[in-house]
Parts: C-alpha cells; structure tokens; sequence
C-alpha cells in the first residue's frame, strides 16, 4: 500500500469545503425565510423551499483503489443538494400580497431552530477539521526539526 504524506490534509481540506457549504447553504436558508416569491411555476410564484446539504464519505471501490496504491482516500464529499420536502407554513395576513382569498399567506419550510443548529454543527466541525488540519502541521514540522 502507497503512503501519501498528504493525506492527513486532504481529509482535513475535504471536510473543510464541505462544511463551508454547508454554512453557505444555512445561510441562504436563513436570508430566505420570508421569501414567498421564490419560483415562477405555472404562473404562480411559490415560496423558497428549504436546502439541505447531503455529504457522502469515500465508497467502497475509492476505498479499495487507495488500499491498492491507485489513489489517496479524499475525505468526504458533497453529494447533493435538495429541496426539503417538508410541507410550507399557512400563515393568517390578509395585508400581505401573497395572500389567498382565506387571508392565509403560503410561508417557506424554514424553522429557524432547525437552522441554527445545522449552522452550529458545520461551525463546530468546520472547527474540528481546523484543528485536526493544525496538528497534522505541527506532526510534519516537528518532524522536519528531527531532521537538523
């Protein structure tokens, strides 16, 4: 089996990008809560649907490939992004523009709870992969003073 010396931070920067995306993704979730105006279909507007990041770690035969000295394992991946199929909230405002003969106004799938703890979650392992990132440095540089 080959040895990479960089695989350490390729798992690391892997997981580091894909966390960042997931912030991204949180964030926009978060900017689109109110939006009831988000997608033309059929003539009418539709609110903004929640996204939910979706990662994959290595496969099988990417796992297999490393074993045989093909290639280093890459971390995780981004897999997807998709629409939460969660049902949109009815909410009663007859002054809003967007809303039906009843009053009730068709609102995003977005709960904020939800949002703040994915966001909370791809910070603490954004934070963990720093870490990890770090001290794989501080492993190669300590090393390197051996060498002196």
């Amino acid at each position: 089996m080959k040895m990479n010396l960089f695989n350490g931070f390729n798992a690391s920067a892997s997981a580091l990008t894909a966390n960042r995306l997931r912030m991204d993704v949180v964030s926009s979730n978060i900017a689109n809560a109110e939006t009831t105006r988000s997608e033309l279909v059929d003539g009418e507007w539709q609110p903004y649907k929640r996204k939910v990041v979706e990662l994959e770690e290595n496969s099988f035969e990417s796992k297999l490939q490393a074993a045989m000295g093909n290639e280093s394992p890459s971390g995780v991946k981004v897999s997807n992004i998709q629409e939460d199929n969660a049902p949109n909230k009815l909410v009663y405002n007859p002054a809003h523009p967007d809303a039906n003969e009843e009053g009730y106004v068709e609102m995003p799938n977005v709960d904020m709870v939800k949002e703040m703890v994915d966001l909370m979650s791809a910070s603490r392992s954004y934070e963990a992969n720093v870490t990890a990132l770090n001290a794989t440095k501080s492993m190669y540089m300590k090393a390197l003073e051996l060498g002196k």
